[in-house]
């Protein structure tokens, strides 16, 4: 059988803010969800057995891919296996979703490899699990997001395109949360607020768009600060471009939204850090691949 080959799509959080925090010690947020078009790929094959086959540096059964791929085991009680292959481009601990998107292509191949038939609300119940970010990817769609980022409203954004720098660094999305710094009262905002600046392109509002993570990321990373500055420089002085540049979730990876791919391409050829450029995509080709919807 040829390998079912899907790819697993990075996004971007336009704003990220903190709105308190829940008795469980969860943070309770507000952010939109960006898919955009840098991805992993991963290949699915049937097997006897569960086996990843990856570069990284730590045991594949730590991974979020074969722990997603046992729970659905478990939940559906299937006794088939597979081999799984990673083909990783996305940075680990960049904010860019990269383990949270692998485990939901794994979820949405594997059901259909499988057999399994649960819908994507079974799905993204089982990804939530797994991790707060995954069923964003299982519906693929951008998505408003509230509660832990589990309550998600699919939302319409004008076509986008980004320069994304990766500092050398890893952030820790635990360290983060639990710093006594970190703001937990942002006042909410509406979603209908939020698009009308988005429609307006009118996106450099500081409280429509900042990420209650990026102060304490910071502090703590010095080369997500220089990443940040190098961006917040460009954008000072180029009236073209109308939106700040971000932190994509804890980080450690920074973006900036362009008019163009031609201007991102030409922010990335002056930046001192490795990056890629992207385009916002509105549906995750995986859906695409597999017809979801």
């Amino acid at each position: 059988m040829t390998p079912l080959r899907l790819p697993a799509p990075a996004k971007l959080n336009l704003f990220l803010h903190i709105t308190g925090r829940r008795a469980d010690g969860y943070h309770l947020l507000q952010t939109v969800f960006q898919l955009i078009d840098h991805m992993d790929w991963l290949s699915f094959e049937t097997d006897n057995d569960l086996k990843l086959i990856s570069d990284l540096p730590f045991p594949p059964a730590q991974n979020l891919i074969i722990r997603a791929a046992k729970r659905l085991q478990e939940v559906t009680g299937c006794k088939e296996g597979a081999v799984i292959t990673l083909e990783k481009n996305l940075p680990m601990g960049g904010g860019l979703g990269g383990g949270s998107s692998n485990a939901a292509t794994t979820l949405l191949a594997l059901n259909h490899l499988w057999q399994t038939k649960l819908s994507l609300d079974e799905l993204a119940a089982i990804g939530l699990t797994l991790g707060a970010d995954v069923p964003v990817f299982i519906r693929g769609q951008n998505a408003w997001a509230e509660g832990v980022g589990e309550i998600l409203q699919a939302i319409p954004l004008d076509p986008s395109h980004f320069v994304v720098l990766i500092p050398d660094c890893s952030v820790s999305t635990a360290e983060i949360f639990t710093h006594p710094n970190l703001p937990r009262s942002t006042p909410k905002i509406n979603m209908s607020d939020y698009l009308a600046s988005h429609s307006q392109h009118d996106l450099t509002t500081s409280d429509l768009l900042h990420n209650d993570c990026a102060g304490i990321v910071r502090t703590l990373y010095p080369k997500v600060d220089q990443a940040l500055c190098f961006l917040e420089n460009i954008q000072q002085n180029n009236p073209d471009l109308t939106s700040i540049p971000q932190l994509t979730g804890t980080g450690a990876c920074v973006f900036l939204m362009t008019p163009t791919r031609s201007i991102a391409d030409k922010i990335l050829e002056q930046a001192p850090f490795n990056g890629f450029v992207c385009s916002g995509i509105g549906q995750s080709p995986v859906h695409s691949a597999l017809n979801l919807l």
